[in-house]
């Protein structure tokens, strides 16, 4: 009986991490939370800088999520969460702010590095 339990348990476990895999999810085991292959952009319609990384995102075939934060208010606590658990201050936060597999970064220096770091592969 128990070893019926254990199999089953990690069958369904198996499956569970099947079924993330097969909708481009993975699991970061040190968090233990959810991470998007997908790149996630979070940021605000009137900030010039996430504009311009749409279109620069889009002009390069790089596909992505964008989140504005100003309409979606669970989305912004989403990327606060974010922002606290990779030790990003909000104090002096500049927007967009990025998910990339689970590396979290924002627009702190040049705007065109922070352009290429989109280009790099995870």
């Amino acid at each position: 009986m128990k070893k019926n339990v254990f199999f089953i348990t990690v069958i369904l476990a198996l499956l569970n991490n099947f079924s993330a895999f097969s909708q481009g999810i993975k699991t970061d085991d040190i968090n233990n939370q959810v991470v998007s292959e997908k790149l996630i952009i979070y940021g605000s319609d009137t900030c010039h800088y996430c504009l311009e990384t749409k279109i620069f995102l889009k002009k390069n075939n790089i596909e992505f999520q964008y989140y504005d934060i100003d309409l979606n208010l669970a989305k912004q606590k989403e990327m606060i969460a974010k922002l606290k658990a990779a030790k990003i201050s909000l104090s002096n936060l500049s927007l967009p702010v990025v998910d990339k597999a689970g590396s979290i970064f924002t627009n702190n220096d040049e705007f065109e590095e922070f352009l290429n770091k989109l280009l790099e592969r995870s």
